[in-house]
């Protein structure tokens, strides 16, 4: 999971840095591992500025007033595959052909075949374990065989077709093409989100893209649309175009993004993150019913902040049971589901979260949380309600149990460390130290978000159901991805470079 953003001014001598870095900065949630801007003007040059950490660390007035130009391209990031080092930080960059800039969101599940056609074939030489880095070379690779002196927009619509039948999984792409003008699309299926939107601007109109519909709403673009599921669309400083290149596949978007990722004051394919959740928790509390009974003994509702507190709120209404807030959060502290390595997470969730003595001691609660991974952070939750002096501790997830790992760009970990896999809900309620546990349905986490938009048949399920929608997906590549993805493995690469690579651009870098 991370935050792309893009943007092309109607005005050529105006300056996209200042709303892209802004555009980050609402994305922040998405990942805080490293943050990265590339911007381009008129004259074809490029200007960067990434580095490790959080979008405030990275970027201040010095670094960002000689990223100059009329267009660029923002991305957030954390390691879904790769490492941390700062190299991996994106957008990344390549010379040829044309001056070619990209920022993802996702994952491609073929990547060790395209690393090997881009070695052997296209001879083209890949610098990281991204697969970022894959995904703009498979690109120019494209766009180098025309072998045109200027791109055009058909050259590139052709590109980005043959894109999609070379790589597979999930992705979300917004670049830019130096003297040229911006692009983007999104994955045959549509499993990673994008919108777009317009924003007058005198007599013409500026153009962004973003990850979410929260940042174009904030920067006062209008016309908000998603790119459609295997849709390209190209803006230059004359003209908009938009094209679907692939027809044949099921639109199956993230259900995640409405449990846990999105802000809830976005708005992806048509489907309000907040109404969602609204829905989540009124299902949610009909699964309490049913575990517990009509005549059960619950005191008081209390969400794990942040996520869950919609759907607290209205599973709280439902039932008719007192809602309060015990936990007060330090909003300074990251979210724990993306931070590297169990020993940082379990440690960050009491940095994080205080426990209100005056609203646990002496009373049966309902814990709400979105979701319940590797238990980690549910079983110091549990624990600190008790050392506030809850009799009883009830725990209910949004999500339905978590039992398999995410492919398409969400780094859930392997699935021995998933605190559901191979365990029955008892057997969870005893490992995370809690009474009862109590799961949302996974039909009526599908109808929750369908709800508000029947037309989408299918949804990204995989992390609970084992379901690969993109497909090609096979026992081999899951056991490299769970030995990519351990604990033990990310803790052990974890180095990060204390100096930018060099490929010729104007860089500003900030190791962190």
């Amino acid at each position: 999971m991370c935050g792309i953003s893009g943007l092309i001014l109607s005005n050529t001598k105006g300056m996209a840095c200042p709303d892209i870095f802004e555009s980050l900065g609402m994305l922040q949630h998405r990942g805080q591992d490293a943050a990265g801007i590339v911007t381009s003007g008129p004259n074809g040059r490029l200007y960067q500025c990434k580095g490790n950490g959080l979008v405030r660390d990275i970027f201040d007035e010095n670094h960002l007033r000689p990223l100059v130009g009329y267009m660029g391209v923002g991305h957030v990031r954390y390691p879904t595959a790769g490492s941390s080092a700062h190299a991996e930080a994106q957008p990344f960059y390549v010379n040829s052909p044309y001056g070619l800039v990209l920022a993802h969101n996702g994952n491609l599940v073929n990547a060790e075949e395209l690393r090997h056609f881009l070695d052997h074939e296209a001879h083209r030489h890949i610098n990281t374990d991204s697969d970022s880095e894959l995904l703009v070379n498979i690109l120019a690779n494209n766009l180098q065989a025309t072998g045109k002196f200027r791109v055009n927009e058909e050259d590139l619509f052709n590109s980005i077709r043959d894109l999609f039948k070379q790589c597979h999984g999930g992705y979300a792409c917004v670049g830019m093409i130096t003297a040229y003008g911006l692009f983007a699309f999104r994955d045959p299926n549509g499993i990673r989100p994008l919108v777009y939107g317009r924003r007058q601007n005198g007599t013409g109109y500026d153009y962004m893209f973003a990850s979410e519909s929260v940042v174009l709403d904030s920067l006062g673009f209008t016309d908000v649309a998603d790119v459609l599921p295997g849709e390209a669309i190209i803006v230059t400083k004359h003209a908009v175009s938009k094209r679907h290149l692939i027809q044949d596949q099921i639109f199956s978007p993230c259900v995640f993004e409405y449990v846990y990722f999105a802000r809830p004051d976005s708005i992806i394919d048509g489907i309000s993150v907040y109404k969602s959740r609204l829905e989540m928790g009124e299902a949610l509390a009909e699964q309490v019913l049913r575990k517990l009974g009509p005549d059960n003994d619950i005191d008081v509702v209390i969400p794990v902040p942040d996520t869950s507190r919609v759907s607290a709120l209205q599973l709280s209404y439902k039932l008719n049971i007192l809602f309060r807030e015990g936990f007060i959060k330090n909003r300074y502290v990251g979210r724990t589901f993306i931070m590297p390595g169990q020993e940082m997470r379990r440690k960050s969730v009491r940095r994080k979260l205080n426990a209100m003595a005056l609203e646990f001691a002496g009373k049966n609660v309902l814990l709400v949380d979105d979701s319940i991974v590797r238990g980690t952070t549910s079983r110091e939750i549990v624990q600190m309600a008790r050392d506030a002096g809850a009799k009883k501790v009830y725990f209910a997830s949004c999500a339905p149990p978590i039992r398999y790992p995410n492919v398409y760009g969400i780094d859930m970990p392997t699935s021995a460390e998933l605190v559901a896999h191979e365990r029955t809900e008892e057997q969870i309620a005893e490992a995370i130290g809690a009474d009862t546990v109590i799961y949302q349905g996974l039909e009526d986490l599908v109808r929750a978000c369908r709800k508000l938009r029947p037309d989408i048949t299918q949804f990204d399920t995989s992390v609970f159901d084992g379901t690969y929608v993109a497909g090609d997906i096979t026992p081999d590549y899951l056991r490299d991805l769970e030995n990519l993805r351990n604990d033990n493995a990310k803790n052990g690469g974890s180095a990060i470079e204390k100096a930018p690579e060099t490929i010729g651009l104007h860089n500003s870098y900030r190791p962190k």
